[in-house]
């Protein structure tokens, strides 16, 4: 990943995403996750071809007043920690920064 692509995708976790530890299911320990909602699925589509993960099709239920809505999930363990390594320098929001740090110190 170039380094310019690494600075765009933290812009774009600081301005629509999360960073967060999760369950995907209930006996298990929690693990890192990282997801990005958008109704541009173009633009989720070129970030899941530089970062991996799923994008999920949510149910617009008023499509006269908004427009789908899709979700990336970066889920799995190796792809998260990589794509932090590659980001964290780049992420403005104080919150978001720490909680990555925290992540890769400690996973």
């Amino acid at each position: 990943m170039e380094a310019w692509e690494a600075a765009y995708i933290a812009g774009i976790i600081d301005g629509e995403g999360s960073i967060t530890l999760t369950r995907m299911h209930e006996s298990e320990h929690r693990r890192p996750c990282i997801s990005i909602a958008s109704t541009d699925k173009e633009l989720l589509t070129y970030v899941q071809t530089l970062t991996g993960g799923s994008i999920i099709n949510k149910k617009n239920y008023n499509p006269e007043k908004h427009k789908d809505s899709y979700t990336l999930y970066i889920k799995k363990k190796d792809d998260v920690l990589l794509l932090l390594n590659y980001i964290t320098h780049y992420l403005r929001v104080d919150k978001k920064r720490n909680r990555a740090f925290w992540i890769l110190k400690l996973y």
